[in-house]
């Protein structure tokens, strides 16, 4: 269920795009030296300049977008096998399980592709490339976060409209509905693209990456109430679940998307929109102290000599045998 990354020839295109973006915002900088611009400004707009690029290049990948686009047909054929009402009411299970798959595509796009993107780059030498540049790695955060959140409402969008007009999914009621799923959506990516972020930093390589955090995720998926009520789950399992982003998340979508007789299924008989937003800020900040240093300090640990070993390791390991 995964998106399929693919960081090939449009990869130098959009390096040489941002360092564009870099160029343009260091001459800004330099220009107005007599009145000199805030230190994170530069690292802003270069980064907002190199998203917007990258976003261009993800909507003319095919193949990327349709890995994408599978995840919402996963969704859909779910919900058209489930007949079951929530227990304790009559709306539709199908309309639960929409609104928790919601919220696992908006934490997979940043826990488990954002990773993915950042360990591929830097195979290919982008980190070592913004170890050079001033501001490089704060702008490079920037860029990817506005890449993930752009992928990420975008899919959002498509599912719930798609799952609206061909399987009764829900959308929300009224504008309190709307304005729930409007904050729940950004505070829930707040929390987990720099964690993504942090995690793409720290794992060794492209091939092992998607192993490492992808059984993890299926695991969250499995026991944070996503698919099914997470009441039907043992007390100490929602105790462990409901410390990660995920649990709080699709709590979160199902408020904003199910009417109020769904909290019958929550484990408290309320959707908690408190302790969500506090949750999801906590998780927030832990993911921007965390993402920043190690970040730079992959960036730090990268170096020519390890550039061409790594990339010669990857030639020879996938050369046909003689």
């Amino acid at each position: 269920m995964t998106a399929t990354t693919d960081t090939g020839p449009a990869a130098p295109d959009r390096d040489r795009g941002a360092a564009r973006g870099d160029d343009a915002a260091s001459g800004d900088g330099a220009a107005g030296r007599g009145g000199a611009r805030p230190g994170w400004l530069r690292p802003l707009r270069a980064g907002l300049r190199r998203g917007g690029i990258e976003l261009r290049h993800l909507l003319r990948d095919r193949k990327e977008m349709s890995g994408y686009l599978t995840n919402v047909v996963v969704a859909l054929l779910l919900a058209t096998f489930i007949s079951d009402d929530v227990p304790g009411t009559r709306i539709p299970m199908a309309q639960l399980t929409l609104s928790g798959f919601a919220a696992y595509l908006l934490f997979q796009i940043g826990v488990i592709n954002l990773p993915q993107m950042l360990v591929t780059e830097r195979e290919e030498g982008t980190l070592l490339r913004l170890r050079a540049t001033p501001g490089g790695i704060p702008a490079y955060l920037v860029a990817k976060s506005l890449l993930i959140v752009g992928v990420a409402v975008a899919t959002l969008v498509v599912l719930l409209g798609a799952a609206a007009a061909l399987v009764d999914g829900p959308l929300p009621h009224g504008p309190g509905g709307w304005l729930t799923l409007l904050w729940v959506t950004g505070l829930g990516l707040l929390a987990v693209v720099p964690l993504g972020a942090a995690i793409g930093a720290v794992l060794p390589n492209p091939r092992e990456a998607l192993a490492l955090i992808m059984l993890p995720a299926m695991a969250l998926l499995v026991t944070s109430g996503a698919m099914f009520p997470i009441t039907t789950l043992p007390t100490v399992v929602q105790n462990i679940a409901s410390v990660f982003p995920l649990r709080w998340m699709a709590q979160g979508l199902r408020a904003s998307l199910l009417p109020d007789a769904a909290r019958a299924a929550e484990p408290a008989g309320s959707w908690q929109l408190p302790t969500v937003a506090m949750v999801l800020a906590a998780w927030a900040v832990l993911g921007f102290l965390l993402a920043v240093p190690l970040l730079r300090r992959a960036a730090r640990r990268e170096s020519g000599s390890r550039l061409t070993a790594r990339q010669t390791k990857a030639q020879l390991g996938g050369a046909p045998a003689a």
